[in-house]
């Protein structure tokens, strides 16, 4: 089957999907967005976390085919889909096909340190720079999921208390920390957000 689907703000199509083929596959397979990272491939473990029409999924459990026609939004594109939300849509998100990366912008992309030491510095979401400050990547297997369950949470309630985060994460493990970091990343993020309001 052929799907047809927004991603990153950019209309993308998916051809020869088989009825079983999940979004995850398409994302990194058929597409070259491996931010997404395939772990458990039963939705317990939010390593392959994207946002699909603006809510966290865990896209090893979605099918392909259940996205045609819906908007994806992958941690590639979440830096430019922060900053447009942020200009064009404060409060809100994009309407599909309207904005965002395009796919071989986010093929490319890659993290940059913030300093430019080493080349032009890349431009990153405000909760993806506070990941970098407080020190919340490690291996960064789960990473990528902690910052789209991160940034729609931040989207959603800009000042959340601890137990807002605490659940908003409560679906991405990771192993190599004790959390703390991870929640320092998310508060330093949300006090940011607040500063600029």
């Amino acid at each position: 089957m052929r799907v047809n689907f927004t991603v990153n703000g950019r209309q993308q199509e998916a051809d020869d999907v088989w009825e079983g083929e999940s979004l995850l596959y398409v994302l990194r397979e058929r597409m070259g967005l491996p931010g997404s990272k395939n772990a458990c491939e039963q939705g317990e473990c939010g390593s392959c976390t994207v946002r699909l029409d603006g809510v966290p999924v865990c896209s090893c459990l979605v099918a392909a085919g259940q996205v045609e026609g819906r908007e994806v939004v992958t941690v590639e594109g979440l830096a430019d889909y922060a900053r447009h939300r942020e200009d064009a849509h404060p409060g809100g998100g994009c309407a599909s096909g309207a904005c965002g990366t395009a796919l071989d912008a986010a093929k490319r992309w890659q993290a940059k340190p913030a300093d430019g030491q080493s080349g032009e510095a890349a431009e990153l979401s405000p909760v993806q720079q506070a990941f970098i400050d407080a020190g919340a990547v490690q291996c960064g297997f789960c990473t990528p999921g902690l910052l789209i369950a991160a940034d729609e949470l931040l989207e959603s309630h800009p000042s959340p208390s601890d137990q807002d985060i605490r659940e908003a994460l409560s679906g991405n493990l990771c192993r190599c920390t004790g959390y703390e970091k991870i929640l320092d990343a998310v508060r330093l993020a949300a006090a940011r957000q607040e500063e600029t309001v």
